[in-house]
């Protein structure tokens, strides 16, 4: 049982000590052997009873003593028995501190050297006692008493100033600092004049052959102790309690008092001012242990700050300077009368510097706390990334010029920008340089303004422009000078980047507010995204009718979803020479309860932007896939040998949607080759992720075709990068009448695509073949697979199935 005990104990030693290296205190309940904690203040009470009875008897025994001027009988050994006997008693208590359970290991050594300083001043009275009773001349003995004191109160002293002095103070600032170092040396150098003018002011009752230098031993180390005393008043925070610093520094003034008086009094056999203060030291030292323990035992519920209670200490030092400089000049010697006045100057000249500091200080606080100030009103109204103005400012700096009354027409006009595909770069490139675009299109955008005008961080990849007094057009060439700006690439960690935006224009009407000037911006940019993106739009109120009707359309979609209102039309891919069916190309439609049937382009913009293509595209797939697994079951080999699906840009993005095609197609009994991905060239523009994602496809066994191939303004650069199997020329290089200016144009096009797909091994087919002149012209191109409503329309899987049981498309 003693074994556990004690490895609990130092195990919470151990703890506590970590918390306090830390500066953390530790508030839960100890069980167990630290429990003596709380018994440690009761043992101290039932040491200071004693302690204080052996003052009081020495205060009363020292009285009588010094009245009748002569020696009681056994006055000798009364005298010299009380002060160890008060000393031992306090040596006790001040080990039981330093060694109670739970106080941090720097207040442990703090008190472990408080108890040795006790043990040798109780040596040192032990010393002068033998000196007494060893001497048979008692002037003499009291006169080798002092001075074999002297060495051990000095030595006591200095040590006792030492450990205070390395009581840490707390955190300061160096002003602070500053000024506590100059209080403490005004109090302490205040002090050392008066124990100087008390010491020689007073001359002594004879010459009684003291040295000259126990005397000033005792005033330097005293002077020492002043300066301690008020530091520890000083000390803010530590391991030690402050109440018991206080009550250390009490000790001490106390001991100086007992050392400096000792000169003053006359000889008389036996006695000294030691057997008077040294039972008072010891009642003090039991107070300063119980403190501690108690201390120990508290804990506060809130943090109480720290505050400068030494403020006054210098200035009443000054007074009381200048009130004994008054003293020193009625009667007194010239030379006492130099040092006193000395001394008053060096005081004041300390209390002057103190205030030039503590007014130094206090300017630099007031100069930090308003830069603090200014650099939390900075970052509640602008964006951290970007240092823009964020939504708040932009919001309140337009409600102000709202508010500021009626104004001309176009006089306050907002922009909305928004980053087009800045998702992908996220994705792909990752958050850091997805923040350094954000950054470098922030200030490319800052330039494209003027002064006077507020640029914002909206959020995201969104920005706003607060242009006031603007010129009819002004606007539109701001918004084009931006586009124009942001379309150069963006140099980010070494890597050029193309940005474009899309941007809408409001211009504040009568009776707008700011949010409805915002919503009339979001409206047309949204516009601008719809007409193609990298553009800009202006608001027309018929706008937010659309705006509201493709919402409608998106809580509609959702729903359609759920109740399979959804399902595909299979269009044929045809072999030109002989008209037959080599694959299909999944088309979806939508069975709309009140607007019938719907194209896909009628409501994919709105799956867009509700972000319902991820989940109407997996849907797509999947139904596909199976469908092509249904008619190989029932054809064979007259069944198409491939099945094609268009895929969004936003699902190339995604980095498990290469897997989720895996999946589907081992599912549903295919192989890779028998399913085609068709993508649109500005999704494969983009780059990043959408490359790794049609690198996948491709690894895996996919064919990847590129639909509507032509149109784009980098065709030739996605053939580069990506791994496609099939260039899908548009329709609008087939229709026409094949005559005139425009058809040789659209003739050469094709036919620069159909060479090119031979020369890279590709496969072409012409879409939207309607007619046989087109059928005919396209195949004198160099194009030997076409699809359009000539060749096959897009039935259901039904009809499909009737037209693959025979040999060819009639």
């Amino acid at each position: 049982m003693f074994n556990q005990e004690h490895l609990v104990t130092r195990a919470e030693h151990r703890y506590r000590d970590g918390l306090a290296t830390y500066g953390i205190e530790s508030r839960r309940q100890a069980p167990g052997p630290l429990m003596t904690i709380n018994s440690e203040p009761r043992r101290h009470a039932a040491v200071l009873l004693p302690v204080v009875v052996a003052a009081a008897f020495g205060i009363a025994w020292f009285a009588i003593t010094r009245l009748r001027q002569q020696d009681l009988p056994g006055a000798p050994l009364v005298g010299w028995l009380l002060p160890p006997l008060a000393l031992a008693l306090s040596i006790v208590v001040l080990w039981r501190t330093a060694t109670i359970a739970g106080l941090p290991s720097a207040a442990r050594l703090f008190w472990s050297r408080i108890a040795l300083t006790v043990v040798l001043a109780a040596v040192g009275l032990l010393l002068a006692a033998v000196f007494v009773f060893a001497s048979t001349e008692q002037p003499q003995a009291q006169i080798r008493t002092r001075v074999a004191a002297a060495p051990f109160f000095v030595v006591v002293v200095a040590f006792v100033v030492w450990a205070l002095l390395r009581v840490p103070i707390g955190p300061r600032t160096p002003g602070e600092r500053m000024r506590l170092w100059l209080d403490s040396a005004t109090v302490a150098l205040s002090a050392g004049v008066f124990m100087f003018y008390l010491t020689y002011s007073v001359p002594p009752a004879r010459d009684d052959g003291h040295p000259i230098w126990a005397p000033l031993a005792i005033g330097i180390t005293c002077l020492m102790a002043a300066f301690a005393v008020v530091k520890i008043v000083l000390a803010g925070a530590g391991p030690v309690d402050m109440h018991a610093l206080r009550l250390l520094g009490a000790a001490l003034v106390i001991g100086c008092i007992s050392a400096s008086t000792s000169a003053l009094m006359p000889t008389q056999s036996h006695l000294v001012p030691a057997q008077v203060y040294v039972p008072l030291i010891s009642v003090v030292l039991v107070l300063a242990g119980e403190r501690q323990c108690r201390a120990l035992m508290e804990r506060p519920s809130t943090h109480q700050p720290r505050r400068d209670s030494i403020t006054l200490l210098p200035f009443a030092a000054l007074g009381a300077t200048q009130v004994l400089l008054v003293m020193s000049t009625i009667g007194q010697a010239q030379n006492l009368r130099y040092v006193v006045v000395g001394g008053g100057v060096v005081v004041t000249a300390l209390v002057a510097l103190r205030q030039v500091v503590a007014f130094a200080d206090h300017a630099r606080l007031v100069d930090r706390l308003r830069q603090q100030e200014d650099r939390l009103r900075h970052q509640a109204s602008h964006d951290t990334l970007t240092q823009l103005s964020n939504r708040a400012l932009f919001v309140e700096r337009l409600d102000a010029a709202l508010r500021a009354g009626p104004k001309p027409a176009g006089d306050l006009t907002a922009l909305l920008i928004d980053l087009d595909d800045f998702k992908s770069v996220n994705d792909t490139l990752g958050h850091t340089v997805g923040d350094h675009l954000l950054t470098a299109a922030a200030e490319r955008i800052r330039r494209c303004v003027r002064p006077d005008a507020t640029v914002a961080r909206l959020g995201g990849d969104e920005f706003a422009v607060l242009l006031r007094s603007t010129r009819a057009g002004l606007a539109d060439g701001i918004a084009r000078r931006i586009l124009a700006s942001l379309a150069r690439p963006l140099v980010v960690d070494g890597s050029e980047l193309l940005v474009r935006a899309s941007i809408g224009v409001a211009v504040a009407g009568s009776g707008d507010d700011a949010q409805a000037l915002l919503r009339n911006a979001d409206i047309a940019m949204y516009a601008a995204k719809e007409g193609g993106k990298g553009g800009f739009t202006r608001y027309a109120p018929w706008m937010a009718a659309g705006i509201l009707e493709q919402a409608q359309l998106g809580a509609q979609l959702r729903q359609a979803l759920e109740r399979e209102q959804l399902y595909l039309l299979y269009q044929p891919v045809v072999r030109l020479s002989d008209r037959r069916i080599i694959g299909m190309e999944a088309l979806v439609r939508w069975r709309h309860p009140t607007r019938g049937v719907l194209a896909p382009a009628d409501f994919i913009p709105a799956a867009e932007r509700t972000s319902l293509i991820t989940p109407l595209g997996r849907w797509v797939l999947w139904e596909a896939c199976r469908q092509k697994a249904a008619w190989r079951k029932a054809h064979g080999e007259l069944s198409p040998a491939t099945i094609g699906v268009n895929v969004s840009g936003r699902q190339l993005q995604e980095r498990a949607f290469a897997d989720e095609v895996a999946g589907a197609v081992r599912e549903c009994g295919l192989e890779p080759h028998n399913l085609v991905i068709e993508v649109t060239e500005t999704a494969v523009l983009a780059g990043g992720q959408v490359v790794d994602t049609v690198k996948a496809l491709h690894d895996f066994g996919v064919s990847v075709a590129l639909d509507d191939f032509g149109t784009g303004y980098s065709s030739l650069g996605a053939i580069r990068t990506c791994p496609v199997r099939i260039l899908k020329l548009d329709k609008s290089f087939v229709l026409g009448d094949g005559t005139g200016a425009h058809a040789e144009q659209q003739a050469a096009v094709a036919t620069a695509v159909a060479h090119m797909a031979g020369a890279l091994g590709l496969d072409a087919v012409a879409e939207g073949i309607e007619c046989l002149e087109q059928a005919e012209r396209v195949w004198e191109l160099g194009y030997r697979l076409g699809q359009g409503f000539y060749l096959g329309r897009p039935l259901p899987a039904e009809e499909i199935g009737q037209v693959l049981s025979l040999d060819a498309v009639r």
